[in-house]
């Protein structure tokens, strides 16, 4: 799919608005800085060696940057082509920041093979959360997801779907369209969990990122999609990740069930369109990112929006949370976490999550962990490193 769809409706750039209870605002406003976070790349990587090119026998190529990172780690070019990317041999599996490769596999993500992706396992945890009483807040109530208004391109065009392969096969999360403050008005950066990008401990980058805003513009059912046109299904089209930066934290402590690296478990993306010169941000619009981490005691009203995918849900529409947020604390060593009554599932990991402050809605956290019965969400607050993240891909791939 390397065309671009227009919108459903076609209409000039406008404000684009997220509505839930307690949350009415608007998504094009301005971000804040810092430095430094663990390169998806490597440190000389530039845009070239992310895009793939179509040969004149129509196969794909594979830049010569990447290439070369593929061959320092055994790979075969010409059979990583053919679909050698599935193999997950764990000697083989790349693993370190530095070492994240996405090339292009053109029309790899159809609208049958995005419905067959099934959910990331919104990280459970086991813990009591009651042990930690004094430094957890008592578990919340319950709050029903709804559904987000149709079409979605009007509504919260900035959330959308991120596609990716893993060793088990095709899986989603969610993702959030973000600022970049070192590139006013021409952001491709997209905010997610670290857990949607990376395997955590003892694993390695996923593969095949990709990012569609809007997705299922109009909410249709399975059985309705199957007549859809491209346009309704990507209405902004797919975005193709060519850099993507995680925390040291997940990559070293994180696991299925979040551990230690859960309070570091977020992710940032850079995209590249698939055709025009358009950015994301001048398609969709944009959130700022809220680095000031306050505590949940200072917040009145947390939403949280996402495609939950595990049942009662089946991943093809959008739906949204809205609740005053607790404290979860996993150990006395690690940040507390943020914590929200909500019924969203698997597939909702990596969405955003926004407040309101003086008229202005930014990005405070995103979905990471919850309990086996889909009672609450919760997610990490973002400080100094999860800025690190943010302004290294800014400085260092931001504007490309």
């Amino acid at each position: 799919m390397r065309s671009t769809p227009t919108p459903a409706t076609p209409r000039r750039r406008r404000r684009f608005v997220l509505t839930a209870t307690g949350l009415v605002a608007a998504l094009a406003l301005t971000a804040t800085a810092c430095d430094g976070a663990a390169d998806s790349a490597g440190d000389r990587a530039d845009a070239a060696a992310s895009q793939a090119a179509e040969a004149g026998d129509g196969k794909i190529q594979i830049p010569a940057e990447i290439a070369d990172k593929l061959k320092e780690h055994g790979i075969d070019l010409d059979k990583w082509k053919d679909g050698a990317w599935k193999d997950w041999d764990k000697d083989k599996w790349l693993s370190e920041a530095k070492d994240f490769v996405n090339p292009v596999i053109e029309g790899l993500w159809k609208p049958d093979r995005m419905q067959s992706a099934k959910e990331a396992n919104k990280t459970v945890t086991t813990q009591d959360a009651s042990a930690d009483q004094g430094v957890s807040d008592p578990e919340p109530a319950p709050v029903q997801a709804t559904p987000e208004k149709t079409p979605y391109h009007e509504n919260a065009a900035p959330v959308g779907k991120v596609f990716f392969d893993t060793p088990e096969g095709p899986a989603v999360c969610s993702g959030t369209v973000v600022k970049d403050v070192n590139h006013p008005g021409k952001s491709n950066l997209v905010w997610t969990a670290g857990h949607c990008v990376h395997a955590g401990q003892g694993g390695g980058w996923y593969r095949n990122i990709a990012f569609v805003p809007a997705y299922n513009d109009l909410g249709k059912s399975q059985a309705e999609l199957g007549n859809a046109t491209p346009t309704e299904i990507a209405p902004y089209g797919n975005w193709w990740a060519d850099w993507v930066s995680t925390s040291n934290e997940w990559i070293q402590g994180g696991s299925e069930t979040g551990g230690a690296g859960a309070a570091y478990d977020y992710s940032v993306l850079h995209v590249q369109p698939e055709a025009g010169a358009k950015s994301l941000e001048e398609t969709t619009g944009a959130l700022d990112v809220d680095f000031s981490a306050p505590s949940a005691t200072e917040v009145a009203t947390m939403g949280a929006w996402g495609y939950p995918a595990a049942p009662p849900f089946n991943g093809l529409q959008m739906f949204k949370c809205a609740d005053r947020p607790g404290r979860l604390s996993l150990s006395p060593a690690l940040p507390t976490m943020y914590r929200i009554g909500c019924t969203m599932t698997g597939g909702s990991s990596g969405g955003g999550w926004f407040r309101v402050l003086n008229g202005r809605t930014t990005l405070v956290s995103n979905t990471s962990i919850g309990p086996q019965d889909n009672t609450w969400l919760a997610g990490p607050q973002l400080g100094t490193g999860a800025e690190s993240v943010y302004q290294y891909m800014s400085k260092t791939y931001g504007g490309r």
